[in-house]
């Protein structure tokens, strides 16, 4: 099936046709027993997850991925980074942010059954010191009456000063929507996750690190200051009135590595390099991929000789 616009590639779905594809796409979190897999000559296999090493170990365990000839995952160090942002939303981080109408300081979305950060007790214990509305189904106190998908998250999020972003893991470049969502909003991130978060961030002062307070009762303190002084406040959104991209350190923002964004928690987004084009197949040129990513079964691996055309999805998020 070739590609809209182009006929350099095609993907496959057909397990029969293995031999056929030039590059095998493995999700790792669903991926077969690749002793069962055969590997026919010329082919390139690729390891491909949004999840983190905490949740699937196998993404650190060297024998294992020493299997693939290609990385696609979140971390920066990937042939293939793959982060949550893409540039065809970037613009919307220098929108206004929203009159903050909410009476709680805080909002807080998480469903994911996945708790490898510890978030639901450090939640639990700032929601004595600090009052918040919770939405997801974890410490869920509030519904939402009108809920038309991440539309609805964003227009919530941006009533609130601040909204507690927790990853569900801790790891090295494991960042997610859970940061990005608010600076499209006009929130301040309460964040906790990954160590090298500033590495993300779209402009100075634009985020609140949970690590740097000694728990849950010191956070809450500084949060019910900021609220009670406005002036404060406001500097955690300036950034929005700077040039854009203005932390020149950050590897997500100016990378040399080609990155596939991930524009929002449920589409597709193109890929886009963010540095000069590359070819990751090594001069081969990708024409016909098969992917084999279990649950999520649409994606394709089409490089060519003008560069990067590709396209990728992931599983949808549940916060």
């Amino acid at each position: 099936m070739p590609a809209e616009g182009t006929a350099d590639y095609e993907i496959l779905e057909d397990p029969s046709r293995l031999r056929e594809a030039h590059a095998v796409i493995f999700h790792i979190p669903t991926a077969p027993d690749l002793r069962r897999v055969r590997k026919y000559p010329g082919q390139k296999w690729v390891a491909w997850s949004f999840e983190s090493d905490i949740n699937y170990p196998m993404l650190r365990f060297a024998p294992y991925m020493a299997q693939f000839d290609l990385t696609m995952t979140y971390r920066l160090d990937s042939d293939v980074p793959l982060v949550h942002f893409g540039p065809e939303t970037r613009d919307s981080l220098r929108d206004p942010p929203r009159e903050k109408t909410a009476e709680a300081p805080a909002v807080y979305f998480a469903s994911n059954a996945y708790d490898r950060s510890g978030r639901l007790q450090y939640v639990e214990e700032l929601m004595r010191f600090l009052p918040i509305d919770s939405f997801g189904k974890s410490l869920k106190n509030r519904e939402l009456p009108d809920d038309r998908g991440r539309e609805t998250k964003l227009a919530t999020i941006g009533r609130y000063r601040f909204n507690i972003a927790f990853e569900n893991s801790l790891t090295q470049d494991y960042v997610t929507e859970k940061f990005f969502d608010p600076l499209l909003a006009g929130c301040v991130p309460v964040y906790r996750g990954a160590p090298n978060i500033a590495e993300f961030a779209p402009g100075e002062n634009c985020f609140i690190d949970a690590a740097a307070f000694d728990g849950p009762r010191e956070l809450a303190e500084y949060l019910h200051w900021l609220t009670g002084n406005p002036a404060e406040y406001a500097k955690y959104l300036e950034w929005k009135r700077q040039p854009r991209c203005s932390r020149a350190s950050s590897k997500s923002w100016r990378s040399p590595l080609p990155i596939a964004w991930n524009a929002s928690v449920s589409s597709c987004a193109p890929w886009g390099a963010a540095g000069p084009a590359a070819d990751p197949s090594g001069g081969a040129g990708f024409r016909r991929a098969l992917v084999s990513v279990g649950r999520c079964q649409r994606a394709m691996v089409a490089p060519h000789s003008s560069g990067l055309r590709s396209s990728a999805c992931r599983e949808k998020s549940q916060w």
